[in-house]
């Protein structure tokens, strides 16, 4: 049975616009203060194209609505008076924001009718597709769905290694060792763990404890100021589990390397390699070991799977020619007796 402890999984029922002005895309506001504390529920756009002709059925209000260059000329396009009317279309709705692409600011009057029905109005210079992206993107993750686990988070040779078991087992010893080694740290005790698209699970520590780190017998150490700035992660891809347990002597281990173990979190399947743990056993070079093998496998190299299709060809060998014995690897000693 797996040993993960998990949080029930939880996502944001909602952002403010004003936690929205610190995303990636760099927003001017025209409304002041208007509209900043207004909720965006939903982490999809919506352009109102047919919304400002009128048609308002299908008008997913609720969503940030998104102007470029079709909106903005259309309004265009049409006299003050027929201008106003179409603004006010959408405006009878709640909306919770309006986000002017391709640095297209709205005529006054339509950013006083916007204030009138507490709408706030951004702009940005950044062209509508990349002002779509960076804003989903950014929306993606404010909604994602999150859940905590114990543990500690290493990032190894690039891999993002996730160390579980018991309470006292050692996650925190191990990742210690790792860090001295020149890995880097990125949660220790509580990781969160956040959904990103379909397969992707990213990590990082709390805002409380951060890269701080208990080692039992020693007290709370400070990773970051104790080995400095290379020894530590904000965020990183969680790739592979490493379940530390007692050795149980009656229990089967992977000998192999031909089964792999799944398990699954937030709905995406992350290799799980469980380790028994017995006096003198070196964790620490086996997880280099199992996060250089991983690397391997993700460039198209199974050791497993080559040492198994030899030892089918031995089998085979050994059934044509009777007798046949082990091979030596070296055929020929050189004149070198070292």
């Amino acid at each position: 049975m797996p040993i993960l402890r998990k949080a029930t999984p939880h996502h944001k029922e909602s952002v403010t616009v004003r936690e929205l002005l610190d995303c990636p895309v760099k927003f001017r506001v025209l409304t002041g203060d208007v509209g900043l504390d207004n909720l965006i529920t939903d982490k999809s756009l919506h352009r109102p194209q047919l919304a400002l002709a009128g048609y308002t059925e299908f008008f997913t209000h609720y969503r940030v609505q998104l102007f470029g260059n079709t909106e903005f000329y259309y309004l265009k396009s049409l006299d003050p008076e027929r201008r106003l009317r179409a603004f006010a279309y959408i405006c009878e709705f709640t909306i919770p924001c309006i986000v002017c692409a391709n640095d297209h600011a709205l005529d006054d009057d339509l950013v006083e009718q916007a204030k009138a029905h507490g709408i706030a109005v951004l702009v940005t210079e950044y062209d509508t597709t990349k002002a779509i992206y960076l804003l989903s993107e950014f929306l993606d993750d404010q909604f994602a769905v999150q859940t905590s686990v114990h543990g500690s988070f290493v990032d190894v040779y690039g891999v993002g290694m996730l160390f579980t078991g018991g309470s006292g087992i050692g996650k925190s010893e191990i990742a210690l060792d790792l860090v001295e080694r020149g890995h880097r740290l990125v949660a220790d005790d509580i990781v969160m763990l956040t959904k990103k698209r379909e397969s992707i699970l990213m990590g990082t520590g709390t805002s409380l404890v951060r890269h701080f780190m208990e080692i039992r017998g020693l007290g709370v150490i400070d990773v970051r100021q104790m080995f400095g700035i290379r020894s530590i992660r904000f965020q990183k891809r969680l790739e592979i589990i490493v379940e530390l347990e007692i050795y149980d002597p009656t229990k089967e281990y992977n000998r192999t390397g031909l089964d792999e173990y799944m398990q699954e979190l937030l709905g995406v399947e992350i290799q799980t390699v469980r380790l028994p743990i017995i006096p003198g056993k070196n964790i620490t070079v086996i997880s280099e070991t199992i996060a250089l093998n991983y690397l391997l496998k993700t460039y198209g190299y199974n050791a497993s799977k080559v040492f198994a299709d030899r030892l089918q060809d031995e089998i085979e060998r050994r059934a044509q020619q009777k007798g046949a014995t082990d091979n030596r690897h070296v055929q020929y000693f050189q004149s070198d007796d070292e």
